[in-house]
Parts: C-alpha cells; sequence; structure tokens
C-alpha cells in the first residue's frame, strides 16, 4: 500500500482561504448585489447576522473540504497543476452541479445559481492548488 502525506499546513491556509475569496467574492466590489437580490436577503438581515456563528461554523466546514481535498491528492505525484485541475473538477463537476439541482428544486435563479456556483469552482480550484503546489 502507498504512504499518504497530508500537509496540514497546507490544509490551513486553504481553509482560510475560503474567508478570503468569500468576503472578496460577496463583497460591493463583485457580486453583493446580486447574490443579496438573487437570495431575497435585505441589507437588515445581513447586519442581523451572527458573524461568530457563521465564521466558525465556515471554518469548519472547510477545514472537512481540504482535508478530504488533500486525501484525494495525496499521492506523490501530484503538483500544483493536478491540484488546480483536480480541484476545478471537484467544484464545478461535483459540488456546483448539486448545487444546481438543489437551487432547481427551490426555484432559485439562474443568476444565484451562477453566483454560488462560481464562487464554489474558483474556491475549489483554489484549494486545490494551494493543497498541490504545498504536497
Amino acid at each position: 500500500m502507498e504512504t499518504m502525506a497530508i500537509n496540514y499546513w497546507a490544509v490551513a491556509v486553504a481553509t482560510l482561504l475560503n474567508l478570503v475569496v468569500g468576503g472578496l467574492w460577496y463583497s460591493p466590489m463583485l457580486f453583493a448585489k446580486v447574490w443579496q437580490r438573487s437570495a431575497g436577503i435585505t441589507d437588515e438581515q445581513l447586519k442581523a447576522f451572527n458573524p461568530a456563528k457563521v465564521f466558525t461554523i465556515t471554518l469548519i466546514v472547510s477545514w472537512v473540504i481540504c482535508i478530504n481535498l488533500a486525501f484525494f491528492l495525496a499521492s506523490p505525484g501530484t503538483d500544483w497543476q493536478w491540484g488546480m485541475t483536480a480541484g476545478f473538477l471537484a467544484g464545478f463537476g461535483w459540488a456546483s452541479m448539486i448545487f444546481v439541482v438543489i437551487s432547481l428544486f427551490e426555484q432559485r435563479s439562474l443568476a444565484y445559481m451562477l453566483v454560488h456556483g462560481g464562487y464554489i469552482t474558483v474556491y475549489f480550484t483554489l484549494a486545490g492548488l494551494v493543497i498541490g503546489a504545498w504536497q
């Protein structure tokens, strides 16, 4: 059996990257208004959210995502190119597609699906890049 090595520093950085990418993606600089409108979220609702709870749960879930991706990328031949490709394939081909299915049943708009699906794809691609490069 082949020995698998997980770089936990890479997993930690890729985990934190979720907050960085999400902060930029859902900022007024990029897709905040499109997301807010398509999700039906008001400014008042945004002001009322609990950041400690949201960021804590986000970090835990992001760590699960990244540790899982790290296990998929743990083979000795992994480099940044394969990491990025695998991240893209997992983000676009699996995570975004199941998100679209769920969104269709919830009767969400195309804008909603594109904003979130785009974020998922970009995040997984960058997480794969970090984990693959730091193998």
